[in-house]
């Protein structure tokens, strides 16, 4: 009874908060003023009072612009954990356009949807290039799917195609960086729990949102990797085969716990 009187409290909590917040993100879009500042307070605080994440981050975002940036992919949770930290847009198949909620959350947040079908990549990419010559980072799962949270499915390497050209006459700059859920309860999550967290496969949305307000408190670890470019690699696909493996070891690292590098006190919640 009791997680059940918790978890429709932190739904209606995440409600609250959305209606809250649209005016005056709406407002910031408008004038074209702090929206992505916005956007970031927004996230953080569902990411804290909602989700009851504690957010460890490892290094910071890149400067450098413009800026793609490349992470391993669990569900829907890791777009409000990398949505805390990052003040930036996310790319996502088109069919979360539709989905219930979060497809009107993403629109608001000016997520570019994508057809991930080959015939489709060059108009694809084109797009993309449009919101990095704005200035933006933007986030990309190369995975094309999300996982259980235990490992990093193999890149998919034609999204990266944006990478081999200039932006404004620069080259484009990427940054791995993984996400891994490490505690649930105070405790290091196993590779049992870890699935609970991650939405994967053919799961119910609506059933998955549920059981996951119904868990208590849980810790995820950001680590920002160093920023490389295509010109490091030769082509997309080497591109690609090193963003996989530099974001498998980070991974790898941080649910065995022995990640070194110090944490960033700024960014971590």
């Amino acid at each position: 009874m009791i997680a059940i009187l918790s978890a429709t409290f932190r739904l209606l909590l995440f409600v609250l908060l959305t209606l809250v917040f649209l005016l005056p993100y709406c407002g910031a879009m408008l004038f074209g003023i702090g929206y992505r500042q916005t956007g970031r307070l927004y996230w953080r605080l569902v990411a804290r009072l909602v989700l009851k994440a504690t957010i460890v981050v490892r290094g910071a975002p890149s400067t450098l612009r413009p800026l793609l940036m490349v992470s391993n992919h669990a569900g829907y949770v890791d777009i409000v954990i990398l949505g805390s930290v990052i003040e930036g847009c996310f790319v996502a198949k088109a069919e979360v356009r539709s989905w219930p909620g979060i497809g009107f959350l993403a629109r608001l947040a000016r997520t570019v949807f994508v057809d991930r079908r080959p015939s489709s990549t060059g108009r694809e990419s084109s797009v993309i290039s449009t919101r990095l010559a704005e200035g933006e980072p933007l986030i990309l799962f190369p995975e094309g799917t999300s996982s259980d949270g235990n490992r990093v499915l193999p890149f998919k390497s034609a999204l990266f195609t944006v990478a081999q050209g200039e932006i404004n006459g620069t080259p484009v700059s990427v940054q791995p960086l993984s996400i891994t859920y490490t505690r649930s309860g105070g405790l290091p999550m196993g590779i049992t729990a870890r699935p609970f967290y991650a939405w994967y496969g053919d799961m119910d949305l609506v059933t998955h949102l549920w059981a996951l307000m119904c868990l208590g408190a849980f810790q995820v670890e950001v680590d920002f990797l160093p920023v490389t470019a295509l010109a490091d690699h030769g082509d997309r696909k080497a591109l690609a085969r090193f963003c996989e493996n530099t974001i498998r070891r980070s991974h790898s690292l941080a649910i065995t716990g022995r990640c070194e590098t110090e944490i960033n006190p700024t960014l971590s919640l």
